[in-house]
């Protein structure tokens, strides 16, 4: 039988975090009840193997340049003890430059892009590598308090082999001023944790008078991993 190193405590986000006005409403306020998952639940849909298309790139989605500073993303999805993860579906969602989300919901005062629909996905490699081409995105309002600001961020989706291994997250960005305001980051207890949701500038991912470089790997277990929402 093999060990798994158990997550610090303060790793992950708390399920009620009240300077998040939205976890009031969504943390369980009754112990949660264990439903037995079928055969369906625990070998399918294979999403890794299906095909993803040409999704990878989210600034040739359509026919002109969308407006902001173009960034690549990239890095690996690994396990425990480091090693790599391959055929794993990463999809991608994200505000634009403007800070505005494509989305009808979203009344946001801020343009929208006609070239930018912001969100792509890629499968990993036998390394466990992945790669996104982007637009660094904006911060924007969010009413979750007085003068509320998001910082800029990128959420993320993990498929695993099987329908309930999805994970989901958010990458932030260096030395963002925001940070210490946002009750969504901050719900998580542990600092060390925190920092690994945020991305590291690197020169080496950078293509000349094109487009920065942005490193963020994803840890799925142990000490060392990345914080995740946790399933409600």
């Amino acid at each position: 039988m093999r060990t798994y190193p158990r997550p610090e405590a303060g790793d992950q986000p708390t399920l009620l975090h009240p300077a998040y006005g939205s976890s009031i409403k969504r943390a369980p306020t009754q112990p949660l009840i264990l439903i037995p998952h079928t055969l369906s639940e625990l070998t399918g849909p294979l999403y890794g193997h299906n095909p993803v298309g040409e999704t990878d790139d989210l600034t040739a989605q359509h026919a002109g340049d969308p407006i902001g500073e173009r960034i690549i993303v990239a890095g690996r999805v690994l396990d425990e003890d480091g090693r790599p993860v391959p055929n794993t579906l990463i999809e991608l969602w994200q505000a634009n430059s403007a800070g505005r989300y494509r989305h009808a919901v979203d009344n946001h005062p801020a343009p929208l892009d006609p070239n930018f629909t912001g969100a792509g996905r890629t499968v990993t490699d036998e390394q466990g590598n992945y790669r996104f081409i982007t637009i660094k995105p904006g911060a924007y309002p969010w009413r979750n308090h007085p003068n509320a600001w998001r910082p800029a961020h990128i959420h993320f989706s993990l498929f695993g082999p099987c329908f309930i291994s999805r994970l989901v997250t958010q990458m932030y960005f260096p030395n963002d001023p925001l940070m210490p305001f946002d009750p969504i980051s901050q719900s998580i207890p542990n600092e060390r944790a925190r920092q690994r949701l945020i991305s590291k500038f690197d020169l080496s991912l950078t293509q000349p008078e094109w487009a920065l470089g942005y490193r963020f790997d994803f840890v799925l277990r142990g000490r060392e991993a990345t914080p995740f929402e946790e399933k409600r």
